[in-house]
């Protein structure tokens, strides 16, 4: 780990209330698909307390620049966040985290609620750089289409990485403006076995909102996935 000053590049919209921030890569910087980083404003204008946030990295280790994404709620830390201009220099501290693939050659299975998809696009970037041929599967709910972030990538990843699954669901349409022909509602085991195949083969790896991570916990361990097969990581609003 490192500290780092680094430039904001560039941010842009990637989903309703979802924004994706840019940096410069300092030299010699170096994680693994699924790491993350501290965030801190320089001279905040806000308390101590809410200067500094923890952001998983959605840029995969052969990008040139680094790149997290975060819904934008009303918080003294996100408001700084998003008045910062391009050029504005912000310290990173990373990366951190325990939540990467490794070398195994077991089929993965990515079950990601609302903006928990972040650490998982930088590891099927990497994988699709890499040409790895291992089997990835990838269950991405949101409320609407217009909440998913990153979800026409991650369905071009598809159509380029044939070992790569993506089953999107949304599970609160009646208030989308938009038209969806993909799945709808919360995924239960006997779903998520037509689109798996054998449950108990791969490792499972659960990112979200505590709630949701809970529920997908519970349906794993009610559908015999043992514990030692199923990471988890919470996301928290602030």
């Amino acid at each position: 780990m490192g500290v780092y000053e680094v430039k904001l590049t560039g941010h842009l919209a990637v989903a309703e209330g979802t924004m994706a921030f840019r940096f410069a890569k300092p030299d010699g910087f170096v994680f693994e698909a699924g790491q993350g980083i501290d965030l801190e404003l320089i001279d905040p204008p806000v308390e101590d307390g809410q200067s500094r946030h923890t952001f998983s990295l959605v840029s995969a280790p052969f990008e040139p620049e680094l790149v997290v994404a975060t819904r934008m709620r009303d918080s003294a830390f996100k408001r700084a966040l998003g008045a910062l201009p391009d050029g504005a220099k912000i310290r990173i501290d990373g990366p951190s985290g325990d939540l990467t693939l490794g070398d195994a050659i077991r089929p993965a299975v990515f079950i990601a609620g609302g903006i928990g998809i972040t650490p998982f696009m930088s590891m099927l970037h990497q994988a699709a750089e890499d040409r790895s041929p291992r089997r990835l599967f990838l269950v991405y709910s949101n409320r609407r289409p217009e909440d998913a972030a990153f979800l026409a990538e991650l369905q071009q990843l598809e159509r380029r990485n044939k070992s790569f699954h993506l089953m999107a669901t949304m599970t609160d349409m009646s208030k989308s403006a938009r038209e969806w022909s993909g799945a709808r509602g919360h995924v239960d085991a006997e779903r998520l076995k037509r689109f798996v195949g054998d449950l108990a083969a791969p490792i499972y790896y659960v990112v979200g909102p505590p709630a949701m991570v809970e529920a997908m916990q519970g349906m794993l361990t009610g559908a015999g996935i043992a514990e030692d097969s199923v990471r988890t990581e919470e996301f928290y609003g602030y």
